[in-house]
């Protein structure tokens, strides 16, 4: 069952889409909600446009960056992130080899069978909680005998 969309400007964004890049947007989608349920972190997830993407952040103020979806000119469709963050860096470290890339943006995808929903579910997550993820990392880096 898909879950109801926030706005009908949403709605049409993905009911505009290709079929193929319909359907694969959805799978993510609804990856990005089955994860933010999954997490206690995480917690409910806010769905907004952004430059005309479906675009989706952890409702609890400043614990992660924010996941687009859309399309692009390499593949049918794309899981993206803000290019400044670390999370594809990091996405592709854990997992190399394994997806293409659109450089740090996201990660692209030509079919829905593609999107898997452990290794794109860690992504998902760290997205969500990047912030929180990356204070720890830094604390860390200031104090690594405390965190050994």
């Amino acid at each position: 069952m898909t879950r109801p969309f926030a706005s009908a400007e949403i709605s049409a964004v993905f009911d505009q889409a290709p079929p193929g890049t319909r359907e694969g947007l959805l799978r993510l989608r609804a990856l990005i909600f089955d994860v933010a349920e999954s997490d206690p972190d995480v917690g409910p997830v806010t769905e907004t446009l952004k430059w005309g993407q479906p675009s989706y952040v952890a409702a609890r103020a400043g614990l992660g960056t924010p996941l687009r979806l859309g399309r692009s000119n390499q593949a049918r469709f794309a899981l993206l992130v803000h290019c400044q963050s670390r999370v594809i860096d990091n996405f592709a470290n854990r997992f190399p080899a394994w997806d293409r890339f659109d450089g740090t943006r996201g990660v692209l995808f030509n079919r829905v069978e593609e999107v898997e929903p452990l290794r794109h579910g860690w992504l998902i997550r760290h997205a969500l909680t990047y912030h929180k993820s990356k204070a720890a990392a830094d604390r860390a880096r200031r104090d690594p005998d405390r965190f050994n």
